[in-house]
């Protein structure tokens, strides 16, 4: 397969007379009339493709692409072949780590790179800019890829640079949702995390920040916040839904954290919209203005309001228009050949529940890049079967007095069966109406307790109700879910 895309891509890069590669020579149709002609040409055209690795091309740098470059070198398909074109400075990394341990203090043992470059969140080796050198892979720094041309698979960077591909990898994530302009969304103060310069400018700021203003009381928001108690903060949080993480915690569940939050000296602002962000005299944010008239006072906001697929320039590919992102089939081929996606821009089947998704996870990054390239490199035919996991870990700063760390598998759907007192344990389990456990979620858990979760969540045993809402601990409630396997 590596040899007919070789032969496929070079091929194409010679004879194509709508290639970017010939129009920057201004080859016209009288420089193609014969065939010795064509030979000069073609020879001429590979000279000015800028990427010398053209069998495979990864756009993108973050989590999935890091993985994805991995398993080429396991293959032993990657030196000389492999390019990766990023609109970062660095190489691929742990990104969960910005929203985490890249915000605590500079006293309390911040996470900083070269710490955490994929693929070190998995136990796998740190692929510096040195391991891409040393195996051969070409990685092209902050220049995204701003234009497509899937006829004659070709690639145009922000600098101009003309790239080929044999086979394309998609795998640009996606940005964070903004507020608009007009309302004070980018008013300097004001912060969005989605890369390692956004988080800079954000532990600057948080360096001399009194009041801070988190808006959005999703996975960003929680992470941020509780970041922002290592630094005793002033902090709010300001969302318009009735408690944090209403995608999936529980109302009963969410209380539970909402109150360690405030214990920690956090504020909530609950059910409530953003007129606008206000500038101070200095031009600097200085408050939320709400809907409601009410003011709340900041030197410093950060804005975790969910993301958007980055599927430019690639919406000819195809767009899945329900649930955003480039749709694909269970082993990540687009619907035009030799290019996939991967990652959170994605859209691929949920296999087990039968439908399509776009998942934003790390867990996912890593496994959907890990059998595209598989997929791609080898015979392998089997789909992709993913368990939906999330998880987080917050507090873990030191002199935190409590440390959380949760994690969920499955689905959440169906009846909620809550066991726990949040001491520090606590458990949640979503049943349907056929008594099958779909999902389940576990805080504090030990390894062996968490190890558990996804075989309750794929095999999906049904349950004894009765027994499971009678359980007098979370370890009880666990060993009945178990005995159910």
């Amino acid at each position: 397969m590596a040899s007919a895309a070789a032969a496929a891509a070079a091929g194409m890069g010679c004879y194509s007379q709508t290639s970017w590669a010939l129009r920057r020579l201004g080859a016209g149709g009288g420089a193609l009339a014969s065939a010795a002609t064509r030979r000069r040409n073609c020879s001429v055209a590979a000279a000015v493709f800028d990427n010398q690795n053209r069998e495979y091309v990864i756009v993108g740098g973050g989590n999935a692409a890091g993985y994805a470059a991995r398993t080429f070198v396991e293959h032993g398909m990657a030196d000389g072949r492999l390019c990766i074109v990023s609109k970062e400075a660095v190489p691929p990394y742990e990104r969960p780590a910005l929203t985490k341990g890249y915000l605590f203090p500079p006293e309390k043992k911040p996470a900083r790179l070269p710490g955490f470059h994929t693929c070190v969140g998995s136990g796998g080796q740190r692929q510096t800019a040195e391991w891409y050198k040393e195996n051969g892979i070409e990685v092209l720094y902050e220049d995204p890829v701003e234009a497509f041309d899937g006829k004659t698979q070709t690639l145009k960077t922000s600098s101009g640079k003309i790239l080929k591909y044999g086979s394309l990898i998609i795998s640009t994530g996606c940005a964070a949702a903004r507020l608009p302009e007009k309302i004070g969304g980018d008013l300097p103060g004001v912060h969005y995390i989605r890369d390692v310069a956004d988080a800079d400018s954000l532990v600057s700021s948080l360096g001399k920040a009194k009041k801070i203003v988190v808006i959005g009381g999703g996975y960003i928001g929680m992470e941020v916040a509780a970041a922002a108690c290592g630094w005793n903060l002033d902090t709010t949080i300001i969302f318009p839904e009735d408690h944090i993480m209403p995608r999936l915690f529980t109302p009963s569940l969410a209380k539970k954290y909402e109150e360690l939050y405030e214990q920690n000296g956090v504020k909530f602002v609950k059910g409530a919209l953003i007129d606008k962000l206000d500038a101070g005299s200095d031009g600097r944010v200085s408050s939320a203005i709400l809907k409601d008239g009410s003011v709340v006072e900041a030197d410093t906001v950060i804005v975790g309001i969910g993301a958007k697929p980055s599927v430019s320039p690639f919406e000819a590919v195809g767009v899945n228009i329900e649930v955003g992102g480039i749709e694909v089939d269970s082993m990540f081929r687009t619907s035009i050949p030799s290019i996939f996606a991967i990652g959170d821009v994605a859209a691929f089947p949920l296999k087990m529940y039968d439908r399509i998704a776009r998942v934003e996870h790390v867990d996912h990054a890593r496994k959907s890049a890990q059998h595209c390239i598989e997929t791609l490199l080898t015979s392998q035919a089997k789909a992709y079967d993913y368990l939906p996991y999330f998880y987080s870990r917050v507090f873990e700063y030191e002199g935190s007095s409590r440390k959380i760390w949760w994690q969920f598998y499955g689905d959440n759907v169906g009846e909620t069966i809550e066991v726990g007192n949040f001491d520090p344990k606590i458990a949640t389990f979503w049943i349907d109406s056929d008594s099958r456990l779909k999902g389940v979620f576990l805080e504090s858990g030990t390894p062996e307790e968490f190890s558990l979760l996804p075989k309750l969540a794929r095999s999906q045993p049904i349950v004894d109700k009765a027994k499971l809402k009678s359980a007098t601990s979370v370890e009880d409630a666990l060993e009945i879910a178990r005995s159910s396997l």
